[in-house]
């Protein structure tokens, strides 16, 4: 059977790039392919440090393009080599975000002139950090490359510079797997009625941490973070964490056992992100049948226009009366 190669900055992992590209894997399988795995780091097949997050300065801040051209070179021979039985590459995010620039136009020069599908989850000028930076994606129309966006706004704005694009939707598995309710929530030291919010995300500035935080302390329940600070959100997570602790909060930041074991042990779940590429624990909630705090970004409209009910971050007591009487009609709509 051919092979198809899965490369990212990291892969196997909880970050939603990662959930994704797994559910790719699935399909491809099904489609005839084996899977090879390639990454900076992770559970994969192949690492190679060169791709990961931070392995280079972040964006172009501190680089030189033109004196790191022997670098790229080099590492894009490796690619290259780590590539070279494969029929197809997906290429997850590396190729839209400049989170290690020198990798990703690296696995560029390592794939001019064969079959490459760039899946896109947030190009650069949708981040604010990185608007500045246009080497990304890297446009090469005699190569056969194909640009795969996971919302329609993020097309729209692919061909409005110049470079076509078909949305692919993030999938999900809609036969939900029972979790463990009380196992989780032992684990995490939850008493069997306390009222448990959970915020399934990576702590970084556009999660908002500081909104869920308030809409917990308005719902008189626990906080429960469940992935770590990045991008150098480390110290205002801290005191994030510790204000809302001294107000009368309490906070559990901790990891999920399982996707479907998070879900079990909450009551509801937080996503009132200033931004996101697509955001799928609300479609995961809607599985799992919880209620959810969901805030505006364009590709959440996408999919509240397609029928979803969510909560407004900024109409706290309504979700907190949900809580306190719970409307079966409103979950089973959205599942």
């Amino acid at each position: 059977m051919p092979t198809c190669a899965f490369l990212s900055f990291r892969l196997g992992g909880t970050d939603g790039v990662s959930i994704v590209a797994d559910h790719w894997m699935r399909a491809f399988r099904g489609f005839g392919f084996d899977i090879l795995t390639v990454a900076g780091e992770g559970p994969v097949d192949v690492v190679l440090p060169d791709l990961a997050i931070g392995r280079w300065p972040d964006g172009d801040e501190g680089l030189d393009l033109l004196g790191a051209q022997d670098t790229i070179d080099a590492v894009a021979d490796r690619v290259a080599a780590a590539l070279q039985d494969c029929a197809l590459v997906v290429v997850e995010n590396l190729g839209s975000i400049p989170m290690n620039l020198p990798g990703s136009l690296s696995v560029a020069s390592a794939r001019r002139n064969l079959p490459t599908i760039w899946h896109h989850h947030d190009p650069a000028w949708q981040r604010s950090r990185y608007r500045g930076i246009d080497a990304l994606p890297v446009r090469d129309e005699s190569s056969p490359w194909l640009h795969v966006a996971i919302n329609e706004t993020t097309r729209v704005e692919f061909a409005e510079r110049g470079i076509e694009a078909t949305t692919i939707r993030n999938g999900f598995d809609t036969t939900a797997t029972l979790g463990d309710r009380a196992g989780q929530r032992h684990a995490l030291g939850i008493d069997p009625g306390e009222r448990l919010l959970v915020h399934p995300v990576r702590a970084i500035d556009r999660k908002r941490i500081d909104v869920a935080l308030d809409i917990a302390a308005a719902c008189g329940a626990t906080y429960w973070l469940t992935g770590p600070a990045e991008e150098g959100y480390d110290e205002t997570l801290r005191g994030l964490l510790d204000a809302a602790r001294a107000a009368g909060t309490r906070v559990v930041h901790a990891p999920a056992r399982s996707l479907a074991d998070l879900y079990a042990a909450s009551d509801g779940v937080l996503f009132p992100s200033d931004f996101e590429g697509f955001g799928n624990p609300p479609i995961e909630a809607a599985i799992h049948r919880r209620p959810v705090v969901v805030g505006r970004w364009p590709a959440a409209e996408e999919l509240r226009a397609l029928g979803f009910r969510w909560f407004s971050p900024h109409r706290t007591d309504l979700f907190a009366a949900f809580l306190d009487h719970p409307d079966e009609a409103l979950l089973e709509h959205n599942a």
